[in-house]
Formats: structure tokens, sequence, C-alpha cells
């Protein structure tokens, strides 16, 4: 088989250098590159473009949304792309790279020629939320909370180099001015209609993720139990390699970290009968499925290759 040659554009960041270390063991891939020097010409860019059977944005939203458009300009409308940017996540004409999110998403996203790759946050999000929302459990009007703490890897140079160096607190709440650029993504993907209170947090963590939905188990509709949402979440994700409910018998508690360097996704359902009270809860590496991890599965899924463990791992 002849090996699919892609480029990498934005190789440098955090995300890129991710997806570039597991690219670079496969035998089914040629990465196309820049030399460093001349990473910012456009003409590069162009030719590494025009050279490549597909392109993964790692790259800020203009950037990348420059990208599409020099993609576009090539014959044939260039190669195609993976997103793993905010610009495009609900963008028409793009499929969303969340293969799991129904029974016809991954094939979607094979046959795609443009796709954008999931946020982190959304991922345990919209994993939890999608299937509930599509079984009628959770009405799509109805008002949601959804919490989360990520790694500070999530946050980008700036907020990487204050906790590297010392200078960011332990813990931080965030976006609390309630607009987070997440949002679109999140009605969108759920089915919601009415936009969740999201809130994010970081801590004094390199990488690793929790996203927390409560839920008041007696406003939604009918006599429906913690055991049930459980059940609904199991039915969807059965036979998903990657996406696995856990019971949650005598746990209390719950660490981010214990998915780093993986592809997974662990979901749990907390539940307390008597209460009458539901905290779900998703945990993966938010540089894992919540990124570079993702970004190798849906490549993989678009070229037709292996994505086993071996083929995804860190």
């Amino acid at each position: 088989m002849a090996q699919q040659k892609v480029f990498i554009d934005g190789e440098a960041g955090t995300t890129g250098l991710l997806i570039r270390e597991r690219l670079e063991g496969r035998r089914d891939i040629s990465l196309v590159q820049i030399p460093p020097e001349r990473r910012k010409d456009p003409a590069a860019r162009a030719e590494a473009l025009a050279a490549a059977d597909l392109a993964v944005l790692c790259l800020p939203d203009d950037a990348a949304k420059e990208a599409v458009a020099m993609a576009d300009a090539l014959p044939g409308g260039g190669p195609r792309i993976l997103d793993a940017s905010t610009a495009h996540r609900v963008a028409p004409g793009w499929v969303y790279g969340f293969p799991e999110l129904s029974a016809e998403q991954e094939q979607a996203v094979r046959t795609a020629r443009r796709v954008s790759n999931p946020g982190c946050y959304p991922t345990g999000a919209i994993a939890l939320l999608r299937p509930l929302v599509d079984a009628g459990i959770v009405p799509r009007d109805h008002p949601v909370t959804i919490n989360a703490v990520s790694g500070f890897t999530g946050g980008g140079k700036s907020m990487i180099a204050a906790y590297e160096s010392g200078s960011a607190p332990p813990f931080e709440l965030y976006a609390l001015g309630l607009e987070h650029k997440h949002l679109p993504e999140l009605v969108a993907h759920t089915g919601l209609t009415r936009t969740p209170i999201f809130v994010p947090s970081v801590g004094n963590f390199r990488q690793g993720m929790l996203v927390s939905i409560p839920l008041h188990l007696d406003t939604l509709p009918g006599n429906v139990t913690a055991a049930d949402i459980e059940a609904t979440l199991a039915a969807r994700y059965g036979k998903s390699a990657w996406v696995s409910v856990i019971p949650t018998a005598g746990q209390a508690k719950i660490a981010p970290e214990e998915l780093n360097g993986t592809n997974k996704l662990e979901l749990r359902v907390f539940g307390h009968a008597g209460k009458r009270q539901a905290v779900l809860v998703a945990r993966l590496d938010n540089l894992g499925k919540g990124a570079s991890g993702a970004a190798v599965q849906n490549l993989a899924l678009m070229l037709g290759l292996d994505q086993g463990q071996d083929a995804l791992a860190a």
C-alpha cells in the first residue's frame, strides 16, 4: 500500500507536535514538512498543501481560514483537510470529527473532504449529552450546566508558560463572561436549543480533563433514574473502541490524569436515588481524545488507515 502524504500546518505548536509524534512511526504515512525558516512563507505552505493527500491545520482560527482558502485555490480543491482550530466546527459543508456522535458520523468522516476536529471540553460534554437528548431523556430546551477542569496544556502557549514558570495560580475558573468559544459547538452538536451554562477551569497539572454535568432527575420527563442514563450511554457506545461507560459502584471521587497519553474517553454516571440527583462525568486527555488523538483517529478514517490502539498511541 502506497504511503499517504500528510502535511501538518502548524506542527510546531502543542497539538501539532503531538500529532507529528503519533504519525512519525507509521509506515502508511509520509509527512510533508517545511523547513523551520519557511513555515510562514505562503509559497512554501502552498507547495506543501499541493503535495499532500491530507492537511491537518493546527493554527489559530484566522490562519486556518487562510489555509483553507489557499487549498481551495489549488487544482481539484487541494488536499482533504482536518482542521484542529475552532474556525469550522459549526461551518456549513464541514463534517464534525467526533465519529461516535451518531451511527452515521463515522462514515461521514470517512468520506468528507473537510473535517473539523472537536474541542476538548465539547468532546466530553457532547459524549454525555447527545445520546440523552436523542433519547428524549434530556429535553432540547433543558437548562444544563457544564463544569470542567483541564490541565494547563489546554490553554495555549501563554498559559503553559505561566504554569511552567510558577507564576500561575494552582487553580482558577475562567471564561466567566459566559461567552466561551466552545459554546456554539456545544449547542450545535449536543442537540440542545438552550445554551448551557459552561464553567471551565484549569488546574496546576500538565494534562488530563474532567467534564461534569449535574442533573436534578425530578426535572426530567418521566421517572428517569441514574441507571436509565447509564444504560442509554452504554447502548450508544457499547461497540466503540475509544468511548467506554464505566460503572461507578463504590466510587466517590475521580482524578483527571488517568487517561493521559491515550485516545480513550470514559463516561460515568454517579447517582443518588433518594435525592433524585445525578452527576455525569467524562474523563479524557485534553491532548489525546481532546486534540491530537482525535485528530489521528479522524485522519486514519479519512485515509482508510489502521486506527487500532497501537496506531493511535502517543
